[in-house]
């Protein structure tokens, strides 16, 4: 999870047996309990993939009292069209079909890949070589601590004042 600025906000590695879904209450459980002890009066406005529509959202938005907003493509669920028989389909159709898509800026949804590039960028995380999650969420926590000194050395390199 990261917040507008793909700034790392909290991690859950869980092995492959549970959704994505799942996962996202357990992190965001446990980050409502970090958030209660830091800064109790913050509410969080969480952008999510279509994937998280339906019983997550209303999960998130009774049980955590955080809003959330899907961000999804206008012709994602598009899997075929039933026409008459000798009918065609228009170009504007076939164009919502995989493979046929163009490219379509969806809002927020650049934060997200952004981050994963730079985590990308940490060769250790390239690969599985960790036997247990929380070694995984320790390295990736390392991969944005590196990525924010960075950023941080070079606003004072910008903002140094000439002596």
């Amino acid at each position: 999870m990261v917040d507008t600025q793909g700034l790392l906000l909290g991690v859950k590695v869980l092995p492959a047996n549970i959704t994505d879904r799942e996962g996202s209450q357990q992190l965001l459980q446990e980050l409502r309990q970090e958030l209660r002890q830091d800064q109790p009066q913050m509410k969080l406005h969480l952008f999510a993939d279509g994937g998280y529509k339906g019983k997550w959202e209303g999960w998130v938005k009774t049980t955590l009292g955080y809003t959330v907003e899907i961000v999804q493509r206008s012709d994602a669920n598009t899997r075929g069209y039933w026409l008459p028989e000798g009918q065609e389909l228009t170009e504007a159709q076939i164009k919502t079909f995989r493979g046929h898509r163009g490219f379509v800026v969806i809002k927020k949804r650049w934060v997200v890949e952004r981050s994963f590039a730079w985590l990308s960028f940490d060769r250790r995380l390239n690969r599985e070589y960790d036997l247990l999650p929380q070694t995984t969420e320790a390295f990736i926590f390392l991969a944005f601590i590196r990525c924010m000194i960075r950023r941080l050395a070079a606003f004072a390199q910008q903002n140094a004042v000439p002596t």
